[in-house]
């Protein structure tokens, strides 16, 4: 039985698009027939990402934006509708991770403070950026990125996990707020490898928060098997014991909570590797 395509002509706009899901996202809903508004404070890695993606004339534009700038995010929302005249979507996906031990705050608080206000004030900023747009309109969706270390406090996790705990109250908050008007998915991914979040790592020993008791065994199969020799069944889709995540994977998680009738809302979705080791 074919799928309806509820994703088709629909106005998606994506913080943090140039790479990660927000990339891998933003291709798959092109392939649907959306139109696409891919944002990025990178302006290289937008140009990159839209080399990468085969659209159809006028069916994406890249835009520059910092989130951390209510002023700028809403300056490039009203920039998107002067060439789609809506936003069906607001993905409000840029977002950094630096796991670091609260020993470590002499080097770690500017990128902590980065992070507030890219994952908790970006957040927000793109939610009110496209909220009377989307009310006076009569609807649409706010889906916000948050993680699996939203769900509980762990050593190395404090200010990355809480601003991802407050992603989860805005995106709660704004589901009561706006019921009948704006749909609001809330997203937890589990850690995924193959984004450039854990570039951004201030303290590598940090990551023992997300993996807890399996830490050791987890690093003595890293050490067993280099990258160029991880046996097949921890890195295939099609097999049960997946170590992580690809990008995509949860791209498509994504995808599918956009692709549903105007009165189905997906609210909240984890997305997990069968096999990944991680703990929360």
């Amino acid at each position: 039985m074919a799928l309806t395509n509820y994703v088709e002509q629909k106005v998606v706009f994506i913080t943090g698009g140039a790479s990660g899901f927000g990339f891998f996202l933003a291709k798959k809903c092109i392939e649907l027939g959306a139109k696409v508004i891919l944002t990025d404070i990178d302006q290289d890695a937008i140009k990159k990402a839209l080399d990468q993606i085969s659209a159809p004339e006028d069916a994406i534009i890249g835009l520059p934006c910092d989130v951390t700038d209510v002023e700028q995010v809403r300056q490039t929302v009203q920039e998107a509708l002067k060439s789609y005249s809506r936003i069906d979507v607001m993905v409000n996906n840029a977002g950094v991770m630096p796991l670091a031990f609260f020993a470590d705050h002499k080097t770690a608080y500017h990128a902590w403070d980065a992070c507030i206000d890219i994952n908790f004030k970006g957040v927000l900023h793109g939610i009110i950026a496209v909220y009377d747009q989307m009310v006076a309109q009569g609807s649409g969706q706010v889906i916000n990125i948050s993680s699996i270390y939203s769900n509980f406090p762990v050593a190395g996790g404090g200010v990355y996990g809480a601003t991802k705990a407050a992603v989860n109250f805005l995106s709660e908050s704004l589901r009561v707020e706006s019921q009948g008007r704006i749909k609001v998915t809330n997203v937890r991914p589990t850690g995924v490898p193959g984004t450039a979040l854990a570039n951004g790592i201030v303290n590598p020993a940090a990551v023992v928060g997300i993996l807890g008791q399996n830490m050791a065994a987890y690093q003595q199969m890293l050490q067993a098997h280099p990258d160029s020799d991880v046996p097949a069944e921890h890195t295939t889709a099609d097999s049960i014991e997946l170590l992580a995540l690809d990008p995509e994977h949860v791209a498509d998680q994504i995808v599918y909570a956009i692709n549903q009738p105007l009165g189905v809302s997906v609210g909240d979705i984890t997305v997990r590797a069968s096999g990944d080791a991680y703990i929360l």
